[in-house]
């Protein structure tokens, strides 16, 4: 399934996905043979970046 190319969409669906079944950013790029810098780029670009403490983006 590709991922939602809104970055507002893919924020929540990367979230959700965090929240519901991956413990790490890793875990879910792996499962979905996504590029993990490239997320967080996209991410960034709305004013998002990833805490992994809390395994979420902010």
């Amino acid at each position: 399934m590709a991922l939602p190319k809104d970055p507002f969409i893919l924020l929540s669906f990367i979230n959700t996905k965090l929240r519901d079944e991956f413990d790490s950013l890793e875990k879910f790029c792996e499962s979905e043979n996504e590029s993990k810098e490239k997320i967080e780029n996209t991410l960034k670009q709305i004013g998002f970046s990833y805490d992994s403490d809390k395994n979420t983006f902010n």
